[in-house]
């Protein structure tokens, strides 16, 4: 399986990958999924032609690519003014200028970086609509860490979790892809909660 990490940070290092790495290792370890990092600074340039003569360079087709051909993906940006960055809106925009449904039932999780807890709406009053738009499968969990968040208690809780129900919705999905002569065993739904029930 194919993992596409999408990291919008602009500083060198960034708080923003750094959180994109982990999210995409928390994942990683629940799918074996080979991880890619799409870093956008590094097409910055390319974003801003893409707008002016209508055809993306090599590098920036090269990421749309590989954000088709996942199976999974995770989204990260910093907060400005309240939302996501020009630069993170103006990729998946170029993206779905040339391909509509590039994201079409892909399984997304969303995350952002900010200076304060403030900004934690940002995950769904713009990040959410976003990739609903697109028509991606967002995953329940989005996670934001603002400046304090950083070595503090809970935000590992949350990349876990964010990460386990990504790896979920990766998993089930290579599984609907199995090629025809698959001889998996089915295991009937009602034979599953049966297993749950308690003895006696």
């Amino acid at each position: 399986m194919k993992l596409v990490v999408v990291s919008a940070g602009l500083s060198v290092p960034s708080s923003t990958r750094l959180l994109a790495d982990r999210l995409a290792a928390a994942t990683a370890g629940q799918t074996s999924a080979e991880v890619r990092v799409v870093e956008l600074r590094d097409l910055a340039v390319e974003i801003a032609h893409t707008f002016t003569n209508g055809f993306p360079g090599r590098e920036l087709s090269a990421a749309f690519d590989a954000v088709r051909s996942a199976d999974g993906l995770i989204v990260v940006t910093p907060v400005f003014s309240a939302s996501y960055s020009g630069l993170f809106k103006s990729f998946f925009d170029a993206l779905g200028a040339t391909e509509p449904d590039a994201l079409a039932g892909k399984p997304v999780l969303i995350a952002a970086t900010g200076g304060t807890a403030r900004h934690s709406l940002v995950l769904d009053h713009a990040l959410r609509p976003l990739f609903a738009y697109l028509k991606a499968v967002v995953v329940p969990t989005g996670v934001y860490a603002a400046s304090e968040d950083w070595g503090a208690e809970g935000l590992d809780g949350r990349i876990e979790r964010a990460a386990g129900e990504l790896a979920a919705l990766m998993t089930g999905l290579s599984t609907v892809r199995k090629p025809a002569g698959d001889t998996a065993e089915v295991v009937p739904f009602e034979e599953r909660l049966a297993a749950l029930r308690p003895a006696g």
